[in-house]
């Protein structure tokens, strides 16, 4: 059986992301909503990585780095509030695992690792997004989160496409 570990990650080398920019290439272009449409490049996909990545160097946020016999097959990263009355919630965006390795219960695995770094940096509650019609909120449903809203219509997917951001919560 492959060896299978989420771990956090505040420091990012110049190779790490190169991994994470191909991988979450590789999810858009497989079909994975994870912020864009595909097709998508490698130019298209890495200001938002860098973006992403600020806050983890802040200190502030954390990649949940998913591998599968210490190669990467996929990430998460956890936001922290920056307003002092939600420091105890965090947001977890980009959940993805490389479509090479899907199917094996990696997803299962970095949410429950992504749950554990969260609860070990003192968050109660987390909360994420899924784009309607993919059925991935029921993924998340099966993992303890449950929908606390819908915004209709607000991810616009192609002209005349609209869908649902679907709202989900947990506690820890």
């Amino acid at each position: 059986m492959p060896a299978v570990d989420v771990r956090p990650l505040t420091a990012v080398d110049d190779a790490l992301r190169a991994e994470l920019l191909a991988c979450w290439v590789d999810v858009t272009n497989a079909g994975g909503a994870v912020g864009f449409v595909p097709p998508v490049t490698d130019a298209d996909v890495a200001p938002v990585l860098d973006r992403l990545l600020e806050g983890v160097a802040s200190g502030r946020d954390v990649l949940c780095l998913l591998a599968e016999d210490g190669a990467t097959a996929g990430f998460a990263v956890l936001v922290g509030s920056s307003s002092p009355l939600r420091r105890h919630w965090a947001t977890v965006l980009r959940v993805q695992v490389h479509p090479s390795r899907q199917g094996t219960g990696l997803g299962r695995a970095l949410m429950e690792g992504v749950h554990r770094i969260a609860a070990g940096r003192g968050w109660e509650f987390l909360s994420l997004s899924a784009r309607g019609g993919t059925g991935v909120d029921g993924f998340y449903r099966a993992l303890g989160y449950t929908e606390v809203g819908r915004l209709p219509g607000a991810v616009r997917v192609a002209p005349g496409d609209d869908r649902d951001e679907v709202l989900l919560a947990r506690p820890l």
